[in-house]
């Protein structure tokens, strides 16, 4: 089995969940899963993703809140709305929205 480690999506773009009603911007990536056993074994059997795909940790918004999500690459898709993220912690970490996408304002390591 061959494991891909290059991240489809980019740190500053605007995704959302494939199945959920929920869109955030990436602020971080796993190259293959890298949370718990527990957080994992929480998801229901016939819905758990591959670990061996990049994770993106996501500034996400629902109609009811903001939290951080970590989601699998094949569970996201690009958002198509061409709105901003309306997340709390985005100015903290990003420049302005442009084109779907926001600038890194901070350094990540």
């Amino acid at each position: 089995m061959t494991v891909r480690t290059e991240a489809k999506y980019t740190l500053g773009q605007v995704l959302r969940h494939r199945k959920h009603p929920f869109r955030g911007v990436v602020f971080d990536v796993d190259a293959v899963f890298a949370n718990t056993e527990e957080w994992y074994e929480s998801i229901p059997e016939g819905n758990r993703p591959a670990k061996d795909q990049p994770f993106y940790h996501l500034l996400a918004e629902n109609e009811q809140s903001y939290y951080v999500a970590y989601v699998s690459e094949g569970n996201l898709v690009p958002d198509e709305t061409g709105e901003p993220v309306d997340h709390p912690d985005v100015p903290e970490m990003f420049g302005d929205f442009a084109d779907g996408f926001y600038p890194l304002q901070v350094q990540m390591n």
